[in-house]
């Protein structure tokens, strides 16, 4: 199994466009800017092709990070990893892998059932750690929520997506 490295850089791009849409006008946006304390003025001083850039960068991260998660594949081969032989494709682990992807690499390889690990990965990773941050700085409960289910929203995206076609 080998990262598709294709998929990851479509998959990164939707938390663009997630953010484009849901801390637009279309649906948060002023409730976004209210509960962080910004103004129409406030957000046009940003460095915005930093401010894209490495938002891209990111998501390309956490999308690498997903498509581990999503495909249920990958936790086969890292099981196999070190055994001898395995990394020059040889060996009784390797031929084991393949013998594997053979029979079960195309299973729970669908849109929904990526967008399930992906809503779990917003829901079990990025609410606790935003909450906690949330706590700590006196941020209201609607400033979770809208982030969060940004956030979990856009993980069952490209769950779906890298699950899918990746």
């Amino acid at each position: 199994m080998e990262l598709n490295f294709k998929m990851l850089a479509i998959a990164a791009l939707i938390p663009l466009v997630m953010g484009f849409i849901w801390y637009g006008p279309m649906l948060f946006k002023n409730a976004w800017m209210k509960e962080m304390g910004f103004t129409e003025e406030s957000l046009k001083g940003g460095n915005m092709a930093l401010i894209f850039g490495l938002s891209y960068v990111f998501s390309f991260f956490a999308a690498t990070f997903l498509q581990t998660v999503v495909i249920h594949q990958f936790a086969v081969q890292s099981v196999l990893l070190g055994e001898p032989g395995f990394a020059e494709g040889t060996g009784e682990a390797y031929t084991y892998l393949q013998d594997f992807m053979n029979t079960y690499g195309d299973r729970f390889r669908t849109f929904k059932h990526g967008a399930l690990h992906g809503t779990m990965t917003g829901l079990f990773l990025a609410l606790p750690i935003m909450g906690t941050n949330a706590l700590f700085e006196r941020k209201s409960f609607k400033y979770v929520a809208i982030n969060v289910g940004y956030w979990t929203v856009t993980l069952a995206l490209m769950g779906g997506i890298l699950c899918q076609y990746a």
